[in-house]
């Protein structure tokens, strides 16, 4: 270190102080100079400068077009030191018709597309000039409306703002994220803003609620429906903070969807991309093609082809509301840096009262700044009728004298402003003509001063001009609302058993615990091929955007869409991998349908009850419990039950009793041990005798009784042998079958 070095004074503090400071010195930076807009222009200090330099350029909206980077170069050069790409993304921004609501800059050449935003040429490029708008902002800029301060360097004066003839604020809205804190501030429409401004500022203490009777809610750029409720929309005006969805419009041609209109800031190319990505992943089974048919004359037009006539066009749009970007949700917090020179959340009270503090402020300095320039000019026009009423004398003491100034405002009385204006007339403005004129001048100044010192006396004058005023400009720029208001249901997604082909399938399950899907019905399930070791157990038909149910010895259901098991080309998947059961459980059998069709279920006690599908349906790994065994008994298969008035139960015991008995005489229970179906008496219990099948029976159908290979066709018809009521003994199969070992339905 050299000496010089060393003797430098420095501080010290604490790392921690200098930290905090630090970063508290730069947080205030961002939220103040970059991040958030100001209530009385609505703009943040980027887009301030990008204006004020193009109007400095003379790149008004009568002008012609000038490149972009001219005007990037002037405003990083004299005002805005940061990145010139930033600096021409935010230009770019206010240029684009489908992200501001009324755009400052009218761009010429390519500054992106709703599809990407971003993809606008480079500065070099694309021409520009101020949009009609902008006048709004920058028609009172050279009226001593606004302060001046210095720029970066110190070379020049900038506005500090713009003075904003409308609340801006609102009108564009703006994003913004800060150090601690968030903008996000939906565009409005300039109409009703401008209605709601106008009714506050003729009665202060209207309500948030009277002002929302003319903003109902944003207006977007975009002509996506508001499905948000009025009450939301309300309660959001009033606390400052919310949110609002919007969702596409669509309609209906021919077979097709059209959607006409998407959402703010959603681009049609990802809407397309994401129903794209859920027909590739088989989610979305009744949508046969997509295309996107926009051109110059149809901006937005997607086509959305279903399947058939028969798919429920309004289920499958609410589906994609709540899957894709055709509905999107925007976060709102009216965030803003106050006249006060704070960031802070307003109502919309709050915030349209600022405003029109701003707005009073600006109109009084306009007028304060214009009766100056009328009391001088009057003041010079009186020193003008001195010296056209003393011509020949002026001209003689002009004449004489080597310093004519003094000797006028002694002979004349004159103040040095008048004795300096009558030195620098021209001597053709010495006509007689020119009295008249100056006569004629003094005397409209002077009605314009009378009226300017009235208004500046009268509140109320000041109230009605800042009214009248605002009420002009909104005639003149506004517009109707593009973003309509619309109650809707809440978009709801489809199940994904909705999603999903209804084809007729038959689940199978092995004596080992495998599960496994084969389509169609007319499968033989116990000539698909199984492990070795391993053999065909029980199978149920259904369809495959079903819930396939499995029960185990324990009594205990598990449930999985159909769709998702594997094809019986192989040989399935062990249950025991998608289900925990008990540790000495095995599964006893399948069931599948709606959650409304009815099942028996049984055990080889004796017990059993008809249940809905519903009941076995659960998303536990474990399972849940429905069907309580005795202690030594085990769980049947599941038997399925049809709604039929003369449906039978046929039970079978292993010794050989068979009980035919009416449906209707078992009740229907959630859960439970259910009734008894048969009677095993004691005795036949501790010699093993226990019921080995338990099936419904309709007209018309035929079952089969077996005993290991053989098997007895029994019908409808012929189980009156067997009737009986329920827990009865049953009737004694004929020889040869008394040991039952199972009960099925006739193919």
């Amino acid at each position: 270190m050299s000496n010089e070095t060393a003797n430098l004074p420095f501080e010290q503090m604490p790392l921690k102080e200098y930290a905090e400071r630090a970063y508290l010195d730069y947080s205030m930076y961002v939220i103040l100079d970059r991040a958030l807009p100001h209530v009385g222009d609505g703009l943040k200090p980027v887009q301030r400068r990008i204006v004020y330099s193009m109007s400095e350029l003379g790149l008004s909206a009568a002008s012609k077009h000038k490149k972009s980077a001219r005007t990037v170069g002037d405003v990083i050069g004299k005002f805005h030191p940061h990145g010139d790409s930033a600096c021409y993304e935010a230009m770019v921004l206010m240029a684009q018709p489908f992200s501001y609501r009324y755009p400052l800059i009218d761009g010429q050449g390519n500054f992106g597309s709703p599809d990407d935003p971003k993809s606008f040429a480079a500065m070099r490029y694309t021409e520009s000039r101020l949009a009609p708008y902008a006048k709004l902002l920058l028609q009172e800029l050279g009226q001593g409306t606004v302060d001046w301060v210095p720029n970066f360097d110190g070379t020049m004066k900038e506005p500090k703002l713009l003075p904003a003839r409308v609340p801006n604020i609102l009108l564009n809205g703006g994003q913004g994220i800060a150090v601690g804190m968030a903008t996000d501030i939906p565009p409005h429409n300039l109409r009703e803003v401008a209605a709601a401004a106008i009714r506050l500022l003729e009665k202060p203490k209207t309500t948030v609620a009277e002002l929302c009777e003319h903003i109902q809610g944003p207006d977007f750029a975009t002509a996506g429906e508001i499905v948000t409720p009025g009450n939301e929309l309300l309660a959001m005006y009033e606390t400052g903070h919310g949110s609002v969805k919007q969702r596409a419009v669509y309609e209906r041609e021919e077979e097709a969807v059209v959607v006409t209109a998407l959402p703010y800031q959603v681009s049609p190319a990802k809407v397309l991309e994401q129903i794209a990505a859920q027909m590739q992943a088989k989610k979305l089974p009744m949508v046969n093609d997509i295309r996107d048919e926009s051109d110059h004359e149809h901006p937005t037009r997607l086509l959305i082809i279903p399947r058939s006539n028969r798919v429920d066009v309004e289920a499958l749009m609410a589906h994609l509301f709540a899957t894709t970007d055709l509905e999107k949700s925007y976060r709102i917090n009216l965030n803003v840096i106050g006249n006060d020179g704070r960031p802070g959340v307003r109502n919309l009270r709050e915030l349209l009262t600022e405003w029109i503090a701003f707005r009073r402020a600006t109109v009084t300095r306009r007028l304060e700044y214009r009766l100056d320039q009328v009391v001088d000019r009057l003041h010079v026009l009186e020193g003008f009728l001195i010296a056209y009423l003393n011509i020949d004398e002026v001209i003689a003491i002009i004449r004489n004298n080597d310093e004519p100034k003094p000797v006028l405002m002694e002979r004349f009385d004159l103040t040095g402003t008048q004795a300096e204006a009558i030195l620098e007339l021209k001597l053709r403005h010495l006509a007689k003509l020119e009295e008249m004129k100056i006569r004629g001048e003094k005397d409209e100044l002077e009605a314009e001063r009378k009226s300017i010192e009235t208004i500046l006396g009268s509140p109320k004058k000041l109230t009605r001009l800042i009214r009248d005023e605002l009420s002009e400009d909104a005639e003149k720029f506004g517009d109707d609302r593009r973003a309509p208001l619309v109650e809707r249901q809440a978009a709801q997604a489809l199940k994904e058993t909705d999603l999903v082909p209804s084809e007729p399938v038959t689940v199978v399950l092995s004596e080992n615990g495998w599960i496994r899907a084969a389509k169609g019905h007319d499968v033989d399930a116990a000539e698909l091929n199984y492990k070795a070791g391993d053999g065909y157990l029980h199978a149920a038909r259904g369809r495959s955007n079903q819930l396939a149910c499995a029960i185990d010895s324990a009594g205990r259901s598990y449930s999985m869409p159909a769709h998702e098991l594997p094809s019986a080309r192989s040989n399935g998947e062990p249950l025991t991998g998608r289900f925990s059961p008990p540790a000495a459980a095995a599964f006893r059998g399948v069931a599948i349908g709606d959650g409304a069709d009815r099942v028996l279920l049984a055990s080889t006690a004796g017990y059993g009850f008809i249940t809905r599908l519903e009941n076995l349906h659960t998303r536990q790994k474990a399972g849940k419990q429905l069907l309580s065994v005795p202690a030594g008994y085990d769980v049947l298969p599941p038997a399925p039950v049809t709604e039929d008035a003369e449906a039978v139960i046929v039970c079978a015991t292993s010794a050989g009793h068979l009980l035919a008995c009416y449906l209707e005489e078992l009740p229907e229970l959630a859960r439970g041990k259910g009734n008894k179906l048969i009677n095993i008496p004691p005795k036949a219990r501790t010699e093993g005798e226990v019921m080995v099948g338990a099936i419904a029976l309709v007209k018309g159908q035929d079952c089969l009784v077996w005993a290991g290979q053989r098997y007895l066709r029994l019908s409808w018809a012929e189980s009156e042998n067997y009737w009986g009521e329920r827990a009865q003994r049953g009737g004694l199969l004929p020889r040869g079958f008394r040991k039952v070992d199972r009960l099925t339905l006739a193919e």
